[in-house]
């Protein structure tokens, strides 16, 4: 039986939205919507580039706790929002590791020192690492590594069943792009304030007991993931053994904050009772 509470995506005040719900194992236990229409991720192309980055981590291109970035940061800080990059500018406004400081331009000297390292163009060398062993065909990063991918809700289906029982990279290595790094840190998390701890992995913001919060009031600590501003977000949870991807074309707002967490919740609630 396909998931009922997908339907719920069905009420949501969006011109177009897509979601799937894919277990541990790569089962898609439900879809609904066009789910082959391409949607722009924003901020969610940010899990992909850290899975490309963590691909060149275990290639020996690059190490973690390499120089990046601004004077004293590495590719870790970048990866963690702790290199004290500005959100959308290429400016210094705290030393690397204090605070997470939320950075578009962190994410864009990522993918500038991954390329270099390579000597391959990032979102080509996204394509390679990523996107073409996993069969992601309609997904495209043209433009920012932190912002500017496209995709698709079956592309990213294919990608949150990779995180959860990885092929393209070491479990160890996933492990650790879940795990909180820097612990203590404090922050804003974009669209839902301050947080303490404002706790992210290597390139997945970790839920913990953020509140407020885009996933659900059950979802577990472990759940990790990322939304994006052009109404999008992947979770993962790890205690629910299942991933679910949403795709719209309208930005988030108000309207995201109010109907993302019920949904989330339905869904867990559904899982939790399927057999």
């Amino acid at each position: 039986m396909p998931l009922e509470s997908l339907a719920l995506i069905e009420e949501w005040p969006v011109p177009a939205v897509a979601a799937a719900v894919v277990r541990a194992d790569g089962v898609v236990l439900g879809t609904r919507g066009p789910v082959t229409q391409p949607f722009a991720l924003a901020s969610v192309t940010k899990p992909l580039t850290a899975y490309a980055a963590l691909v060149a981590y275990e290639e020996g291109a690059v190490e973690l706790d390499e120089a990046a970035g601004p004077e004293g940061a590495t590719v870790r800080h970048l990866l963690a929002h702790t290199s004290g990059l500005a959100f959308d500018e290429h400016r210094v406004t705290a030393a690397p590791g204090l605070r997470r400081l939320y950075s578009n331009a962190g994410f864009e000297q990522l993918g500038d020192h991954i390329a270099k390292a390579t000597e391959i163009p990032f979102g080509e060398y996204l394509k390679q690492a990523v996107l073409e062993p996993l069969g992601m065909t309609s997904t495209t990063l043209d433009g920012s590594p932190a912002k500017d991918g496209v995709s698709t809700v079956d592309d990213l289906v294919r990608f949150a069943a990779e995180v959860q029982a990885p092929r393209l990279l070491d479990p160890r290595t996933v492990a650790q792009a879940m795990t909180v790094q820097y612990p203590g840190t404090k922050g804003v998390l974009p669209g839902y304030g301050h947080q303490n701890p404002n706790d992210w992995g290597l390139g997945f913001e970790i839920r913990d007991s953020k509140s407020p919060h885009w996933t659900g009031s059950s979802s577990s600590p472990r759940t990790f993931g990322h939304f994006g501003q052009s109404g999008t977000f992947l979770w993962i949870d790890p205690d629910a053994g299942a991933a679910c991807v949403a795709l719209t074309d309208r930005a988030f707002g108000p309207w995201a904050v109010e109907v993302w967490p019920a949904f989330t919740d339905a869904v867990l609630a559904e899982l939790s009772s399927t057999p």
